[in-house]
């Protein structure tokens, strides 16, 4: 099959063409089309990326070869072909000098060459690499459609992918993780790599269906707007026609299979809520026999509030499937609880640094007790600091701390309220008579007043508060308001 090039042309025995200046890339450049005229002139008749034939007509006057050929490269025609032999039986003098200062190949017709043979020989090559780009297109939908049967169906239409292009193809998750990688026989440096990850990253943030073209790559969004589930990226600097129709259909193909993943998905967080109810009875029979795979003892119980639920729980299956670990997750009121083995726990502070939340996460513990691991998760993350905060941790600080709290803070200054509406003395007059153990004698001295004034002070907070300031449960109780009262 004859090349749809300059060069195609040449290497065809039966036109005899004969190249008459020095080889050079222009060669190889695709060539659009093949056109004839003779006009001093014939620019604007002509479009980019052809060959122009001609056999010199417009040289009979007081033409320039050179003006003429820079206004043809300027153009952008590919290379002139000289027939010999009609109007003149050598070159015009200059002509093929002004060729090669310009860069354009000069090639000889022969004499018994007709234009129209040279034109329908590069149509045909037009056709036939037309005809084997659509087969290539067929048989790649059709090994695609195969690749898609495999397990793992979307990463082996990747690996499908890549091998028909012939070059790097990779596919990043609606986090911007890559996810599917495939090269043929080349990998890309690490700047590149990063350089792809930024561009992916940015464009799901966007949020809308997109195609890019940037130094090298062809990436393209799947998924609708506002629901974008990934980024395929191709290595290349354009795409023909086909070679799109194909990324169309894997585009398609990845859609549809990240739309039945997420069928797929609120089935799974369906039953793995109806587990969880079983769980918290403390009640592993149903976990064992409807997950095969449910993590084994001890184990750690998480929770996280924050966390966008499809792409947390991608980044969990990715690590199951990567490190073999066995992850139980399931929606709670108020975010998603994590079950996994407590030799996987270092996976939850991953998990707070990629999403950039607060994890709380419980003691190591035993089936028949997750009900107390789950509280110890969320009282973790109750009191926890950014990452990931073991539930040791926080309980190793005195119980006292958790009087600190802001909650804590706002009931105790809404109790203390009734105190400032009737006498603001009242509440330092109360800190004082405790911090001497409720001894009146002692108190009233360092207040500086009566006994009996104090005694009828204290009586007066007693009311207001409603307790019973001469029992230590309600005088533990007015203790505790007052030191959260201090924030």
């Amino acid at each position: 099959m004859t090349d749809p090039t300059l060069r195609g042309l040449m290497s065809d025995p039966d036109l005899g063409l004969r190249l008459l200046t020095e080889p050079s890339v222009a060669l190889d450049r695709p060539l659009r089309w093949v056109h004839s005229s003779d006009l001093a002139d014939p620019t604007p008749f002509l479009t980019d990326d052809l060959v122009l034939l001609t056999t010199g007509g417009q040289f009979d006057g007081a033409l320039a070869p050179a003006e003429y050929v820079d206004r043809l490269a300027a153009h952008g025609v590919i290379g002139i072909g000289f027939g010999t032999g009609v109007r003149h039986p050598a070159l015009p003098l200059g002509l093929a000098e002004a060729c090669s200062a310009a860069g354009v190949p000069l090639f000889e017709v022969p004499y018994d060459t007709p234009f129209i043979a040279v034109a329908r020989t590069h149509a045909e090559a037009i056709a036939t690499r037309a005809y084997a780009r659509r087969d290539w297109a067929l048989e790649t939908q059709r090994a695609l459609a195969v690749a898609a049967l495999r397990p793992h169906g979307l990463l082996a239409i990747i690996a499908e992918l890549g091998h028909r292009l012939d070059t790097w193809v990779g596919l990043f998750d609606a986090t911007g993780e890559l996810t599917g990688d495939r090269a043929t026989g080349r990998l890309l440096e690490p700047h590149r790599r990063r350089a792809i990850v930024d561009e992916a990253t940015t464009m799901l943030a966007r949020g809308t269906e997109s195609a890019r073209s940037t130094a090298g790559l062809q990436l393209f969004t799947i998924g609708q707007t506002r629901r974008l589930r990934g980024v395929l990226v191709v290595e290349a600097d354009s795409l023909d026609a086909e070679a799109r129709a194909v990324i169309t259909s894997v585009i398609a193909m990845a859609g549809l299979a990240e739309e039945q993943n997420e069928q797929l998905a609120a089935q799974r967080r369906r039953l793995h809520a109806q587990v969880l109810e079983s769980l918290m009875l403390d009640d592993p029979t149903l976990a064992q026999r409807v997950l095969l795979s449910f993590p084994a003892a001890p184990l750690i119980v998480a929770i996280t509030a924050s966390a966008p639920a499809d792409a947390f729980e991608e980044w969990w299956e990715r690590r199951r499937t990567e490190r073999g670990s066995k992850v139980f997750l399931a929606p709670v009121d108020d975010g998603t609880l994590i079950c996994l083995p407590a030799s996987d726990a270092p996976l939850l502070d991953d998990a707070a640094e990629r999403f950039g939340i607060r994890i709380g996460a419980s003691d190591a513990a035993e089936l028949t007790g997750f009900s107390r691991a789950a509280a110890q998760a969320r009282s973790a993350l109750r009191r926890g600091r950014p990452g990931a905060t073991r539930f040791a941790d926080a309980a190793g600080r005195s119980i006292l701390s958790i009087l600190t709290d802001d909650e804590a803070a706002l009931i105790a200054t809404s109790r203390l309220s009734a105190l400032h509406d009737a006498d603001s003395d009242l509440e330092s007059t109360l800190r004082v008579w405790l911090e001497h153990d409720a001894r009146f004698e002692q108190a009233a001295l360092a207040l500086g007043i009566h006994r009996h004034t104090l005694r009828t002070r204290v009586a007066q907070a007693a009311r207001l508060l409603g307790l019973d300031l001469s029992s230590f449960p309600d005088r533990a109780e007015l203790w505790a308001l007052l030191q959260a009262s201090r924030g």
